[in-house]
């Protein structure tokens, strides 16, 4: 699997100075703090999904093995099965003819 990281979480803009007396700096700080954990989360989440279809392609790849290992399993069974047929169906025929077999 490829991981294609834009960039690192930890990889931080610092607040600036304001440029106008409208916002504090500590303000400017807390918003960066937010949007800081909110790239955290979103990482989190992204590795959380990617780990979740890891497995699922797992799981995938398991039930289409299952399933031809099955497959030719059953096909082997009804060949048995097909042969078993035909000499009971031949011992039948010589039972009711109501001869002694060979």
């Amino acid at each position: 699997m490829s991981h294609h990281h834009h960039a690192p979480p930890n990889m931080m803009m610092h607040a600036a100075p304001p440029s106008s007396g409208s916002s504090t700096p500590s303000s400017v700080l807390v918003v960066t703090e937010d949007f800081q954990k909110q790239i955290q989360q979103d990482w989190a989440n992204r590795e959380y999904i990617e780990v979740i279809t890891g497995s699922i392609k797992r799981i995938c790849d398991f039930l289409n093995s299952f399933d031809l290992s099955c497959r030719s399993r059953l096909a082997m069974l009804n060949e048995r099965l097909s042969s078993l047929e035909r000499k009971i169906e031949y011992l039948e025929a010589w039972i009711s003819k109501g001869e002694t077999l060979p």
